[in-house]
């Protein structure tokens, strides 16, 4: 199991928080950091069963100046997404748990993490 985090997040700290308080067995992705590829971000889409505007922080300052609450939301403007959310990794929802049976979740509910702990 992979956590995608901002050590800055109040969600992804306790997301952590409960991971550990569980013994759940992970590893930690400083997100803003160790910035995801095109190629992953599409990987845990796929695994999330989501499309990139629906992990998309909108309300970031960056957001804003991309405008991409403009931006069309279809199958020939998911590229465009996905490539805002590898140039700025500030626009992804966090935190992101990949789970060991090949899903994601969302994790920003205490609910969302004991979900992905399920899946293991």
């Amino acid at each position: 199991m992979e956590i995608w985090i901002n050590p800055a997040c109040s969600k992804c700290r306790g997301a952590l928080h409960l991971l550990d308080e569980e013994g759940a067995e992970y590893t930690v992705r400083r997100y803003l950091e160790d910035v995801p590829t095109e190629d992953e971000i599409r990987a845990v889409l796929e695994r999330l069963g989501l499309e990139p505007w629906d992990i998309t922080r909108t309300q970031e300052a960056v957001a804003k100046e991309l405008g991409v609450k403009e931006w069309a939301r279809d199958a020939g403007s998911r590229d465009r997404w996905i490539a805002a959310l590898s140039a700025h990794p500030k626009l992804i929802q966090r935190p992101i748990i990949t789970a060991e049976d090949g899903t994601a979740v969302v994790a920003r509910t205490d609910e969302a993490v004991r979900d992905a702990m399920s899946r293991s």
